[in-house]
């Protein structure tokens, strides 16, 4: 009850060839890098670049608003 040997491995990616077909797999590839360069990129640009809050914006502080919840009888039978 080992792990799988090279040989279970290479059965696997036959029957995937020849499920979804090489260009289909390339383009999941190619999918797949640009999505992992562009986390990059936004990861880079994020630790760099803090957002600072716009100085027209109102702050707003502590405010509660009291209400009281009822609960309506059904019409439903």
């Amino acid at each position: 009850m080992g792990g799988l040997s090279i040989w279970h491995w290479l059965i696997v990616l036959l029957v995937v060839v020849l499920i979804f077909g090489t260009k289909k797999l390339r383009n999941i590839g190619e999918d797949l890098g640009g999505a992992v360069k562009g986390f990059k990129e936004g990861m880079k640009g994020a630790e760099g670049d803090a957002p600072a809050a716009p100085a027209d914006a109102p702050q707003v502080t502590g405010r509660t608003i009291d209400a009281e919840v009822t609960k309506e009888p059904s019409t439903k039978v």
